[in-house]
């Protein structure tokens, strides 16, 4: 974090929703080009001028008309090319031109309308959440506190009989109800009145509007009976039911809006892990600390146990453990000797180590996942928007209802005509309906980040929920950038008797030992790593060929098929092209010459993943560019029945439009360059977690910790979002089409349609939050 970014996240000014303007501290730092570089991307456009895309953090936000009311502040402000806001997470992403505005000029507009920004960096973000915590806890406690006492004031008056009590001394408990009433009303419920406020400035209905009503017209209303009792509203006074109300709906939302701050920490957690400096080592071994953003590709930096790496690179000194369980899923701290890749932003966890920086900035692993959660963050998906449709012309019928059944209950009976429409307004508040789908997506997305799968879009967990066909390509995805030994043979390709495979393997793995070949570094893998130490003499290397070298002043070759067979006796015979680069051929001029055939590495569980999601309904197919040959034999190992090779990258986009065009939902799982076209055509695209850049940028969600079995449980867990989410909407929509008729028909007090809206919210949320398991 910069010192700028520090200095920001210590000022006690930072920017809240009451704030009448934008203070001048938090305002230099927004316009501050130091500061603006951790929350701001600039983009060159074609006709010379430049954007600016801001990752912000929005204070003040209680319901999902808040984002619209916020997005319609800023839409009218000069600069603003666009603004999206999350209101699940209180994300936004503004796109906005430096020469026609400022951003501290767009936080004063955001301010305008009520609502307050601060940059989307992890500890002034943090600082606002544990502010509106106290705030909400404290708003909470005044609201539990006083309904006890208004409650224990109304007791006598509900436990005493007709006339046992004398007018006197129930007008004198009902004026001690009205005074405990005073501060859940203007303290307590302040956040609704004012988010009501703010829509109805705006010309817009939110949720906040029917319920500050019902809270007005109740105070009203009980204020009336409670100091001219038998006046126009009546002796009745329901003080218990406002503050039973404001306290079971504060109750739900804080629990709302811990668990919502629980799923933005983790998600920050993983984009906050860079260390603020880092052991830069000069030629002389000196020490310079530097900000991560000044390393260079080859720099030597030390890092210290306990501290994050500051780069993507490799270990050159020393071994130690490494924490990499936020970036890539792993429970267990990882391995890390002499030439073990790290990553940046994991923790060293074990003991000092000294690596050398192979990728800094943009291109480490640490950023392209940090991308991905800030665009992830401001995402508002489908489903989202979907119910923020429906909540808003909801809000005017429940207006409409409220009204018409004042209208006939004042017919009916003029006493219970005010307590009918506060019902009303009470017990269809939308927040059920408005939680149903962010909740769900907000579990769901958690629970695989946690995993090691981060989703860059929150739609894609509905395509995935309904994936029918998934095409995965080979090499880099279904199998690991290394081979291995299978068979050691002669000639004719018989099996050497493992006495002898084993004495071929050793001679040649020692050869091999003097090449970085892949094929001889593998062989001397299979060899045990460390092979016997003979003396060679007079080693060469052959480019395209292989080795020469004499043992025991017998000559010996290792290495292409007819380099190495040209100096033996052997038959030449026939050549499996296919299986020609993935072998090698060793010969000692004192014995017969050996073929080492070799297989590529399937990643780890990827047969079982392929088994679960068949199982599922998903059908897989390989789809690669490699020879056809290689593709049907992994098939063969995997046991898919539909397999695809040699096929180019319009070959690929081919297969996957001819699949949807039989109305299959289709997913695409590749890495390399060439599969960027067929992922931005699928309807949903995973990436692996060391594809290329081009390929995350088009996938719909990135697979960090490169096991195959976590995107059949990327699958599982998506269609238990989609299941959650229906559930979810079921009860929001089964619970008013049950109360509503309820209130209208006076059957249902104002505490327990204010009961009823708390416990449903509650509901939402908390079904939502078993995806999280």
């Amino acid at each position: 974090m910069s010192s700028a970014t520090s200095a920001l996240a210590a000022d006690p000014t930072a920017v809240s929703a009451a704030a009448p303007a934008c203070p001048r501290a938090l305002g230099e730092s927004l316009d501050d080009p130091v500061a603006q570089a951790a929350f701001t991307e600039w983009r060159a456009c074609s006709d010379g001028r430049r954007e600016a895309r801001s990752r912000l953090r929005v204070t003040g936000m209680y319901c999902a008309a808040c984002a619209g009311i916020v997005e319609r502040a800023l839409a009218d402000a000069p600069g603003v090319l666009d603004a999206h806001v999350n209101a699940a997470t209180a994300r936004m992403a503004l796109t906005w031109d430096p020469a026609q505005a400022q951003l501290s000029s767009l936080a004063a507009a955001v301010q305008a309308a009520g609502y307050g920004i601060v940059p989307d960096a992890a500890a002034p973000a943090r600082e606002v959440r544990q502010r509106e915590q106290r705030q909400a806890l404290w708003r909470l406690f005044v609201a539990a506190f006083c309904m006890m006492q208004v409650m224990m004031l109304a007791a006598p008056i509900y436990f005493a009989a007709p006339g046992e009590m004398a007018a006197d001394q129930r007008q004198l408990l009902n004026w001690g109800a009205w005074m405990f009433s005073i501060p859940v009303l203007l303290f307590a419920a302040g956040p609704f009145f004012a988010g009501a406020w703010q829509q109805l400035g705006q010309r817009r209905i939110g949720m906040d509007v029917p319920v500050s009503l019902a809270m007005a017209v109740t105070f009203v209303a009980s204020t009336g009976a409670a100091f001219d009792p038998g006046g126009l509203f009546g002796s009745e006074v329901y003080f218990d039911s406002l503050t039973m109300f404001v306290c079971f709906l504060l109750a739900a939302r804080t629990l709302e809006q811990r668990a919502r701050h629980r799923v933005i920490s983790t998600l920050e957690d993983t984009i906050e892990r860079l260390p603020s400096g880092a052991q830069r080592l000069s030629e002389g071994d000196a020490i310079e600390v530097v900000a991560p953003a000044e390393l260079r590709r080859g720099d030597r930096v030390r890092v210290p146990a306990g501290a994050a790496f500051a780069a993507d690179g490799v270990i050159i000194e020393g071994r130690t453990l490494a924490d990499e369980a936020l970036l890539s899923g792993e429970s267990e701290p990882q391995r890390k000797a002499c030439g073990a890749q790290v990553v940046a932003g994991s923790i060293n966890v074990d003991a000092p180590v000294v690596m050398r920086v192979e990728r800094v900035g943009a291109e480490t692993r640490y950023e392209a996942i940090a991308a991905l959660m800030r665009e992830a963050l401001v995402q508002r998906p489908r489903l989202l928007r979907v119910a923020d449709r429906v909540a808003g012309p909801f809000l005017w019928v429940v207006l409409l209802l409220a009204a018409a059944g004042a209208a006939v209950w004042s017919v009916i009976d003029p006493s219970r005509a005010v307590w009918v429409a506060v019902s009303v307004l009470v017990v269809t508040c939308p927040c059920a309906l408005s939680l149903a789908a962010p909740s769900a997506l907000l579990a769901a997305a958690g629970r695989l980040a946690r995993r090691g799968v981060l989703l860059q879009r929150l739609d894609a967990l509905e395509a995935l929920a309904r994936m029918q066909r998934l095409f995965i390509d080979k090499t880099g995805t279904l199998t690991e950038d290394r081979i291995d030994l299978a068979a050691v043979q002669d000639v004719a390709g018989t099996p050497l008797e493992p006495a002898a495979a084993s004495r071929a393997l050793q001679l040649a793995a020692s050869l091999a030992a003097w090449s970085n070949h892949p094929l001889s570094r593998s062989l001397v893998a299979a060899a045990g790593g460390e092979p016997p130490q003979w003396r060679w003499q007079d080693v060469q290397e052959h480019p395209g060929l292989g080795l020469s070298g004499r043992l025991d002043g017998v000559a010996a070759r290792l290495g292409r098929r007819d380099w190495v067979l040209a100096a033996s006796d052997a038959p030449l015979g026939p050549v499996d092209d296919d299986q020609a680069g993935l072998c090698t051929w060793f010969v000692r001029m004192d014995a017969p010459a050996v073929q080492f055939r070799f297989q590529e590495t399937l990643r780890e569980g990827a047969r079982d993943a392929i088994e679960t999601l068949e199982r599922n309904g998903v059908r897989v197919t390989l789809l690669s560019g490699d020879r056809p040959q290689r593709v049907a034999a992994v098939a063969s190992r995997l046991g898919v029945a539909d397999a695809q090779g040699g096929a180019l990258p319009q070959d690929k986009v081919d297969a996957v439009a001819a699949a949807q065009a039989r109305g299959e939902v289709v997913g695409m799982l590749g890495d390399g360059i060439n599969d960027a076209p067929v992922l931005a055509r699928a309807d949903v695209a995973l990436a692996m977690g060391q594809a290329a850049l081009i390929s995350r940028q088009r996938a719909d969600g990135v697979v960090l910790s490169m096991r195959l079995d976590d995107v059949a449980i990327a699958r599982e867990v998506a269609r238990r979002a989609v299941r959650v989410i229906r559930q979810n909407l079921g009860w929001a929509i089964g619970y008013n089409l049950v109360c509503i008729p309820l209130a209208l028909a006076g059957w249902l007090p104002p505490w327990l349609a204010g009961l009823g809206m708390a416990l449903s919210s509650l509901a939402v949320v908390l079904n939502a939050q078993r995806l999280s398991r």
